[in-house]
């Protein structure tokens, strides 16, 4: 079981390096890869459609300004797509924001917060840990340790 991480140019490397760090921290193998929507639109599709044979499970696409990467993404699979709308342009990423969640019917991807790729590797997690036992028992621990981070500070 993978996920793969996808992001629109070289430049988002950086701001998606959290979605890599949840993952790597849960021990589930990541791809990422750098593709463009609008620039390789036969490279994202190719490389979406042959994902199951490679055990990919889920998508995380971050972009910004336009943001269709993670739209493109949904379009060619049924398999969840997490997008990441990144900062970067005059308006601070809400341009993106807005292309990432405002999907058509039939056609969702899980949007989370701009540049908030930490939170869609643990997404991803949770929906991985749907059926594995074993993950949905670190989440818990990872939860147990969050809590007391905050309780020790609180003393």
């Amino acid at each position: 079981m993978k996920v793969a991480v996808i992001m629109g140019s070289a430049s988002d490397k950086e701001k998606m390096m959290g979605a890599v760090d949840a993952l790597n921290e849960f021990g589930i193998e990541c791809e990422s890869k750098i593709m463009s929507a609008h620039r390789s639109p036969e490279l994202v599709k190719d490389y979406v459609t042959s994902a199951p044979d490679r055990g990919i499970r889920v998508f995380i696409c971050g972009a910004g300004y336009a943001a269709h990467l993670a739209g493109c993404v949904a379009g060619q699979t049924t398999l969840p797509v997490i997008g990441v709308p990144l900062s970067g342009s005059a308006l601070s990423g809400q341009d993106s924001l807005y292309a990432t969640v405002q999907m058509p019917k039939g056609v969702p991807v899980a949007t989370v917060a701009i540049d908030g790729a930490y939170n869609a590797g643990l997404l991803a997690v949770q929906m991985l840990s749907l059926a594995n036992a074993p993950l949905q028992e670190k989440l818990k621990a990872y939860r147990t340790r969050m809590a007391e981070e905050v309780a020790k500070k609180n003393q």
